[in-house]
């Protein structure tokens, strides 16, 4: 399936849904694209999971903000690797730092840059641990086995209105 038709599919999801998350943020490795930063060269052309290009395209044309949340020792590597796949003036912030960092200082910074509340937010990520931490922010969090695809982003959508909408006891879900 190309770029193209992925848009077209992802954002016949997105239509699907009367609340949309304000801020998509993405881990890279094995979220985005099929590898870690660290064990690859900047020479290398770079390759996306098949899914994810149609999916940011789709985000950008239906007006939503992107973000990459990323703990990497080669920050270097992973924006040159943006500028390779051209999808490099996507994302309004790009946290990409050291392996010692948590997640949610990533997401401390980008909710600083951005100004979006976490409960406006929703996150993909390989690691369970990251999506728990994540979680406990507020964020909408989607564990993805094999990078973001079609389905992920789907079951994304769903939980992020799922923890959008308000209780049936009369009072509000927490933020």
């Amino acid at each position: 399936m190309g770029d193209d038709q992925v848009k077209s599919e992802a954002l016949q999801i997105l239509g699907l849904f009367q609340i949309l998350p304000r801020l998509v943020v993405f881990d890279l490795d094995y979220t985005l694209w099929p590898f870690y930063c660290e064990c690859r060269s900047r020479r290398e052309m770079p390759s996306l999971y098949p899914h994810a290009k149609g999916i940011l395209y789709a985000l950008k044309d239906k007006g939503i903000k992107v973000a990459i949340a990323s703990r990497s020792p080669t920050s270097d590597i992973a924006k040159t690797f943006f500028k390779k796949l051209e999808i490099e003036s996507m994302f309004v912030a790009k946290e990409i730092f050291s392996s010692w960092t948590h997640k949610t200082e990533h997401f401390q910074r980008i909710k600083q840059r951005t100004g979006i509340p976490y409960n406006s937010m929703l996150f993909f990520d390989d690691e369970d641990r990251n999506i728990e931490s994540v979680s406990g922010m507020g964020v909408t969090s989607i564990l993805v086995e094999n990078g973001v695809n079609l389905d992920a982003f789907k079951l994304g959508l769903t939980e992020f209105v799922q923890n959008s909408v308000p209780s049936t006891s009369g009072k509000e879900k927490p933020t």
